[in-house]
């Protein structure tokens, strides 16, 4: 096994090209060392990209956010900022794990990783979050709901890596949220998922995003969830419709962790729970 520490994204997108063998990308590792310690994978290649200048940095500018890749979930929870934008996003982030892997993974990584439980990818995608994609030839933006196409799969081709997650300044009066239920108090993977934002203009509802994970495949952006909301201020009868477009929404699967028929139950409830957590964030009065 050969070991590189590229200096550039865009290095390290060539080393992965021009690979013939089974290459690996190494930021906070989380998830390739146990499948390296079970013999799950043995790779010809492991590019390691914390060296890269910036990658382990959070960057903020007028348009909002930019995470690096190699940024750990305990340096996302201590951003102030970060936390005062975003906090569905942070809290997600930082249910990852137990401290000690907070303080080596990565949104990035979780991303990657592709699986229909990860706790970060529904609340990126509520928050209107990108990936920043390079390859050995260009960089692309992609919506972080294009990255994953299945369990295991992403849209990343050959070579392409992430350089970044980025997110947007929110719009005034703007709040989010991310609940998940797991059989035991922690450090479990996700039965069900939801990640609410929203935006209010004048105590009402005027955007909303609804996002589900564990329930399909991928994250699952619930259209009729959202409307259910806008125009209202959160009262029973619009939360009744979130709850029941959400249920609606669901394509999960049988599991140790939840039959279907419970986890499309705790999709409506744990939705009516986050909308009453995002409604205030973003200035509203229950």
């Amino acid at each position: 096994m050969r070991y590189a520490t590229p200096a550039s994204a865009k290095e390290a997108a060539g080393l992965l090209s021009k690979e013939t063998g089974a290459a690996f990308l190494l930021a906070g590792g989380t998830d390739l060392l146990v499948k390296l310690k079970m013999g799950m994978v043995e790779p010809d290649l492991v590019v390691d990209i914390k060296r890269i200048p910036k990658i382990d940095e959070i960057q903020t500018s007028a348009k909002g956010f930019t995470i690096g890749a190699a940024v750990s979930g305990s340096v996302i929870g201590e951003h102030k900022a970060l936390k005062a934008a975003w906090p569905g996003v942070v809290e997600a982030a930082n249910l990852i794990g137990s401290d000690q892997i907070q303080g080596r993974a990565t949104l990035a990584g979780n991303l990657c990783n592709a699986s229909p439980a990860a706790d970060s990818v529904p609340a990126m995608i509520a928050a209107g979050a990108k990936a920043v994609i390079v390859g050995p030839q260009k960089k692309r933006t992609v919506a972080v709901e294009k990255v994953v196409l299945g369990p295991g799969q992403t849209c990343l081709t050959k070579g392409e890596v992430i350089e970044a997650i980025t997110l947007p300044k929110p719009e005034p009066r703007t709040g989010d949220a991310y609940l998940r239920f797991i059989p035991r108090t922690e450090m479990d993977i996700a039965v069900v998922g939801v990640a609410i934002s929203l935006k209010l203009e004048r105590g009402v509802v005027k955007k909303a995003k609804v996002v589900l994970g564990a329930v399909a495949p991928t994250a699952v952006v619930v259209a009729a969830g959202a409307k259910a909301l806008v125009g209202s201020k959160l009262d029973d009868a619009a939360l009744d419709k979130l709850a029941a477009a959400c249920s609606a929404a669901c394509n999960p699967i049988n599991d140790k962790r939840g039959t279907v028929e419970y986890r499309t139950r705790v999709a409506g409830v744990l939705a009516k729970r986050a909308a009453k957590i995002a409604f205030p964030r973003a200035g509203g009065a229950l």
